[in-house]
């Protein structure tokens, strides 16, 4: 039975569809930046639904051309967040043939953490799981499964609408956006267990686009950024050179020019999350909630799965 998951985020939407024997076939990202307003509004844009809808329905195509049987498709941040959530839902389901689960954050951890170290071995465990997404980051800690979990309100599309609104940002706006991380990590410390993991992990556009970065790549390669590793000294001088470089300019410098306005915030989540925990360097995984929910799907509408109509 092939399979496929629906990631709907906050600032992308993506697809894997994965054969009978689990092996992936393909695997897609679009930045359509569905949560762009939410923060400040608490609604959905009808443009940016317009345009997370176009690319579900050039979804929906594949998921016939590959003959898909089931599928899992959820909405994170942005829709959870959103009062006028229904206007998409709705439509969305109508051109996926399945209803989009609004899932909660710590479900939404607890499938990217099952993503995340699916292909790592024990021997790095315990595992602290970072998913950066665009409005909520997902920390989780565990070793074979979620120990502990919680989700903040601080992903790279939040934190820039919030604070990084110069070109580049400004000292002070950067400082502002370092300051609302720390504090919310701060609350993040209180509900994580005491045990201190030994492997930090990333995942998510921003990480990979970093990765990316991190190894010269000039377009997405995933075989090159899987498992790679980005120290704590790359990643300053990642996000030294970024915010200090005007919007255009940024565009040329990573593999997705449409994430160049959030990158910056994203990098400062990053950055603030290896220096409040102490780590020296995050382990890059390129596996996150879509392998989590594609793994979910056992072929029964009780596990949240909806089977295709043929």
């Amino acid at each position: 039975m092939s399979r496929a998951a629906v990631d709907i985020g906050t600032n992308s939407v993506r697809l894997l569809v994965v054969d009978d024997t689990g092996a992936e076939v393909e695997r897609h990202m679009r930045i359509t930046r569905l949560g762009k307003g939410v923060d400040a509004n608490g609604n959905l844009d009808r443009e940016a639904i317009d345009r997370t809808l176009a690319v579900l329905v050039e979804y929906a195509a594949r998921l016939e051309a590959n003959g898909v049987s089931a599928v899992r498709a959820a909405a994170t941040s942005a829709v959870r967040d959103a009062g006028n959530a229904s206007e998409f839902v709705g439509p969305a389901s109508e051109v996926l043939g399945v209803v989009p689960e609004v899932i909660s954050g710590l479900e939404e951890a607890a499938l990217s953490f099952a993503g995340a170290t699916a292909g790592l071995g024990r021997e790095g465990a315990p595992f602290l799981v970072v998913d950066i997404g665009g409005g909520s980051t997902e920390l989780i800690f565990g070793s074979t499964d979620p120990e502990g979990a919680t989700s903040l309100d601080m992903g790279c599309v939040r934190v820039s609408e919030r604070h990084l609104h110069s070109d580049p940002p400004a000292p002070a706006e950067l400082n502002d956006a370092r300051r609302m991380v720390e504090d919310l990590l701060t609350e993040a410390v209180r509900v994580l267990p005491d045990e201190r993991a030994n492997t930090l992990v990333g995942l998510a556009g921003t990480v990979s686009t970093l990765a990316a970065m991190n190894v010269g790549l000039r377009s997405y390669d995933p075989s090159a950024t899987h498992h790679s590793s980005i120290s704590r000294e790359e990643l300053a001088a990642m996000l030294d050179r970024l915010a200090s470089t005007p919007l255009v300019t940024r565009r040329s410098l990573i593999i997705e020019p449409e994430r160049a306005d959030v990158i910056v915030g994203g990098a400062v989540v990053l950055a603030t999350i290896l220096d409040v925990f102490g780590f020296g360097s995050v382990l890059v995984s390129e596996h996150d909630i879509l392998d989590g929910l594609v793994a979910s799907i056992d072929g029964s509408r009780e596990s949240g799965v909806d089977e295709l109509a043929t």
